[in-house]
């Protein structure tokens, strides 16, 4: 079964943060010593195939998502900790870092289903289409009567969702339509009629932590299908999460390459989210990667019956302060197809869309990663 492990690894706390070139070195390093392992050694003598990485750095360390094939969920867990343990310790830049967490992430009420059902008919179904359909599906009456505990679930999510709001480490209450010190001031004097409550902007700051690890995790698979039926989005047999959504008249370029560089540039983001380090947006890609973020977001919150009137005016707030502009819409207006995108940019005035320039940075101050930015020119393909 594949599995996909998540390994958080630190730098010692007593380190400087890693400036660009160290992050690029490190990148470098821990992609150079994945490239170098084809199976790993589980317990007992039980082979792990390591399918593909991708690996996130930021200041303080790295995020690492590692798809194995493995026999059971432990044994996963076990090889891969094994196996980055290793590639640490034998790059002397690299060993001293921690491996502050090693692990599945199974989504609470999915893992629920599947230990309850096992074999049994009540199985989730091997097809993603039909999984990703029971995934976002409300609970029926049907559910209720045999003893689906919708508000119990609810609040569990709930909890989860708020222990998580404090990993946005990037912005601040405000940033969700939280009133300042100044806004107070204004809304005493009648000034201002609406804003959103802490609660609210807690809950939606954490739902946006909780779905990332959702959409991440489904990106994972779709990479893994395009990888493996080797086509694009607009041609693949299998169900795809997420590339349908993205810019319909472009589907015939999203191709497993495309794929893997717009999950790194997701990873690079939402680690920025995190990690406290987030100023702008970086590219169209970003732009696009936080539309899906958001509509995840609000499906996840909307399955449980968490996304009242409050929760989603502090997620628009959150967009309307995090997007610049929404130029990036244009690039669904099927109307415009077979246009020249530069010249139209360059009509109204919008930053540069061509599907080639996406994971172009806007300007020298942005950050893209470097797994997911332009190969230099004549750069071999």
């Amino acid at each position: 079964m594949t599995y996909v492990v998540t390994v958080d690894a630190l730098i010692p706390k007593s380190s400087p943060e890693m400036d660009p070139l160290q992050r690029a070195g490190a990148v470098a390093l821990i992609e150079d010593g994945f490239a170098s392992v084809e199976a790993i050694e589980g317990p007992d003598g039980m082979e792990v195939d390591l399918l593909d990485t991708i690996v996130a750095v930021y200041p303080g360390g790295a995020l690492l998502k590692v798809f194995v094939d493995a026999a059971a969920l432990e044994f996963a867990e076990e090889a891969v900790r094994s196996v980055v343990g290793e590639l640490l310790e034998r790059s002397e830049l690299l060993a001293d870092w921690q491996i502050e967490r090693c692990e599945v992430e199974l989504h609470p009420e999915l893992a629920q289903e599947s230990l309850a059902a096992a074999d049994g008919p009540d199985a989730p179904p091997d097809d993603l289409a039909d999984r990703k359909a029971r995934h976002i599906e409300s609970p029926t009456s049907e559910d209720e009567s045999e003893g689906y505990d919708a508000e119990a679930q609810a609040e569990v999510v709930r909890g989860q969702m708020l222990a998580r709001a404090d990993q946005l480490r990037s912005f601040s209450p405000v940033m969700f339509g939280v009133l300042d010190d100044e806004d107070d001031e204004d809304e005493e004097e009648g000034a201002i009629e609406f804003a959103t409550s802490p609660e609210d902007a807690k809950l939606a700051a954490g739902a946006l932590v909780y779905a990332t690890d959702i959409l991440v995790d489904e990106l994972f698979q779709d990479v893994q299908t395009l990888t493996e039926e080797d086509t694009t989005a607009a041609e693949c047999d299998g169900p795809l999460w997420h590339f349908e959504d993205l810019p319909g008249r472009y589907a015939l370029q999203y191709d497993a390459r495309f794929a893997r560089r717009f999950l790194v540039t997701v990873i690079a983001m939402t680690t920025r989210f995190t990690d406290g380090s987030f100023q702008q947006l970086s590219c169209v890609a970003e732009e696009l990667a936080l539309k899906l973020l958001l509509t995840e977001t609000n499906v996840t919150l909307e399955t449980f019956g968490l996304l009242d009137d409050g929760v989603s005016a502090a997620l628009a707030s959150f967009a309307d302060n995090v997007y610049e502009d929404m130029d990036h819409e244009w690039l669904y207006d099927d109307s415009m197809d077979g246009i020249d995108e530069s010249a139209v940019g360059e009509t109204l005035g919008v930053a540069p869309m061509a599907f080639k320039a996406w994971f172009t940075p806007f300007n020298e101050g942005r950050y893209v990663h470097p797994s997911a930015a332009d190969e230099p020119e004549g750069a071999a393909q």
